[in-house]
């Protein structure tokens, strides 16, 4: 058991599974210095030639994975942030999520997509962007979004295992800021589970990365005023663990959504709809998402960032109103 921050939890993993699979290589923009937040530090020398610097073009980086894992490589591809990735987008969409498919079963396309995704860090418009619902939409691709370090050590092992495209995005905000005590062995785990993060009666909030730090502190608020939430951490948003989200929805009866994306479009409209459809019976109240609104792109002022993204206050003044309804 230690202490381990997000990132830590992360090289530790590539690290662990490089030295056991010989076929697992690092790719992407700055990756044998470290990357950006230093993911990849110290790999370089202990894995070389399998930890490679790219050009700058995230289309290059996905279409070089894409061309090693079908060759019987399993390649870690890192987008440097996921504002980029969509320069990559036909490469994923029409290529790496229906290999599959395509070829029936009979092939497989293992590879793994990291990216550091979200706001919170003062990025701006090119460096704090939500991509989640745009590759939730491609059926042949696994999105996966931990919140604690031991889910990225458990999930990360699991998407480098699984034999087609795993899509592994990294809250940034998240990689120093949250800590926790690891098994030195990562508990096996398969993508496509969501948890209970805290236990409630009153209402469900729904959230992943960042927002279910902030919801359980929402949560833990609300307690004190009597209101109990269950918090839902969703970890994997393709495919989705359908029977836990349904199962507390009818528990409660009440249901929050929380996402930083924008409200229109936004991976949370898939929730409720699969809340509505399938447990609407159940429900004392209407179906709330809290996420940010229909602007653009993340605001470069710090002020309007926080205006921008959903926080602890935010989630706990919806739980009230949804708890009262």
């Amino acid at each position: 058991m230690a202490e381990m921050t997000v990132i830590e939890a992360i090289r530790t993993t590539l690290d662990e599974e490089m030295g056991r699979d010989s076929r697992i290589f690092i790719l992407g923009e700055d990756v044998e210095a470290g990357g950006v937040f230093r993911a990849t530090e110290g790999l370089v020398a202990k894995y070389p030639g399998r930890v490679i610097d790219s050009p700058l073009a995230e289309s290059s980086i996905i279409g070089v994975a894409i061309g090693a894992a079908h060759y019987g490589l399993r390649p870690v591809a890192e987008i440097q942030f996921a504002d980029f990735i969509h320069a990559a987008f036909d490469h994923l969409c029409s290529e790496a999520s229906r290999w599959s498919y395509r070829t029936r079963g009979d092939a497989c396309l293992p590879m793994v997509v990291r990216t550091p995704w979200g706001g919170g860090v003062h990025g701006g418009q090119h460096h704090s962007q939500s991509i989640e619902a745009y590759y939730t939409h491609l059926p042949g691709i696994k999105v996966v979004a931990p919140s604690f370090p031991a889910d990225y050590r458990s999930l990360l092992k699991a998407a480098l295992a699984d034999l087609n495209p795993v899509l592994f995005l990294e809250h940034k905000r998240t990689y120093r800021l949250i800590r926790q005590d690891v098994a030195n062995a990562p508990a096996e785990t398969v993508i496509g589970r969501a948890r209970i993060a805290r236990k409630g009666t009153d209402l469900t909030i729904y959230a992943y990365g960042l927002m279910l730090h902030e919801s359980l502190a929402a949560a833990a608020a609300l307690a004190s005023e009597g209101i109990e939430a269950t918090v839902v951490d969703l970890l994997t948003l393709q495919p989705l663990d359908v029977e836990t989200i349904l199962e507390s929805a009818r528990a409660t009866g009440k249901a929050l959504i929380v996402h930083e994306d924008t409200l229109t479009g936004g991976f949370g409209g898939e929730l409720a709809a699969l809340i509505a459809e399938h447990a609407f019976e159940h429900l004392d109240a209407p179906i709330r998402r809290l996420c940010a609104p229909d602007i653009p792109a993340m605001p470069y002022h710090p002020n309007m960032e926080h205006f921008f993204m959903p926080d602890r206050e935010k989630i706990a003044a919806a739980a009230r109103d949804l708890a009262a309804y």
